[in-house]
């Protein structure tokens, strides 16, 4: 188990790879509505999505509600990065609270909150300056109200990674086992250790990586998991034992607006993997 210090505030955790397509939205939206909605766990969680491509935003509320915040100007992860830009009226600040999207309360007490994405997050990256530090000054402000903050990164090496890193103090890798998704990891490797330099005193510990999307049929998968495990052997990172198989119940449960746990037609086992793979997650953050 790792560091359990904050405990009276949220556990904060970025889900990063630096390659695109290894699951990381599925991954957050899943781990969310697992810790929310299974009884025994009952939590309230913050979904942040920091990526451009907005996937979190359109699975927590579906595409056609995601469609109308925007359309009626509804806050977004944007503003939080733009709230001290000067305008022709102006500072555009705000209270964080209203960036907050309600996506579901829970029977048990339960609830997930989101605060969404956009495509215009791209803009804040053209002019970075001064920003890295915005995320995490406006999630301290919301932590005491949650039991845990998920943030779904975008997977290159910008401004809103070092604003990730910044918010927390966890971060979970998601690995498709297979050799376009494992090269990323030696730019994550590069990325920690450059943020570790330049700000020594920030704690971030990464709770492990966890192969995702996984088949079990393929040569070519089984030599990515030991060149994986090799590198995280160097590194001292843990690799989750527990799995998460591939199932088109992912991308259904996507397009349903579910968990894998109330996808239509789902399979018990693939539920009870998954519920598996979150306690083990659970476990290392100290929750």
């Amino acid at each position: 188990m790792l560091c359990q210090e904050k405990l009276n505030m949220a556990k904060t955790i970025s889900l990063i790879n630096m390659k695109g397509g290894v699951g990381k939205s599925t991954l957050t939206v899943n781990l969310a509505w697992h810790f929310a909605g299974y009884t025994n766990w009952s939590k309230k969680i913050l979904v942040v999505d920091l990526d451009p491509q907005f996937n979190a935003s359109q699975y927590l509320l579906g595409a056609t509600k995601y469609a109308n915040i925007i359309k009626d100007g509804k806050l977004t992860i944007w503003n939080i990065f733009e709230q001290h830009t000067r305008t022709p009226t102006g500072k555009t600040k705000f209270e964080p609270k209203e960036a907050i999207i309600p996506v579901v309360i829970m029977r048990n007490g339960g609830k997930i909150d989101l605060i969404p994405s956009c495509l215009e997050l791209a803009l804040s990256l053209q002019n970075p300056y001064e920003k890295e530090d915005l995320l995490r000054r406006t999630l301290t402000k919301l932590e005491n109200e949650y039991d845990m903050i998920l943030i779904d990164c975008a997977p290159t090496e910008s401004l809103l990674t070092t604003a990730a890193y910044l918010s927390s103090e966890f971060i979970l890798v998601p690995v498709k086992p297979e050799y376009l998704s494992t090269i990323g990891l030696p730019l994550l490797v590069s990325s920690m250790l450059d943020f570790h330099d330049k700000y020594e005193e920030h704690h971030l510990e990464l709770s492990g990586i966890v192969f995702n999307a996984v088949t079990y049929d393929s040569p070519e998968e089984e030599r990515a998991k030991e060149e994986v495990k090799e590198l995280a052997k160097q590194n001292e990172w843990y690799v989750f034992s527990n799995e998460i198989n591939y199932s088109r119940s992912y991308p259904k449960g996507a397009r349903e607006g579910q968990p894998i746990f109330r996808t239509s037609y789902a399979r018990t086992e693939m539920a009870e993997q998954f519920k598996d793979f979150a306690q083990e997650f659970a476990k290392r953050i100290g929750l």
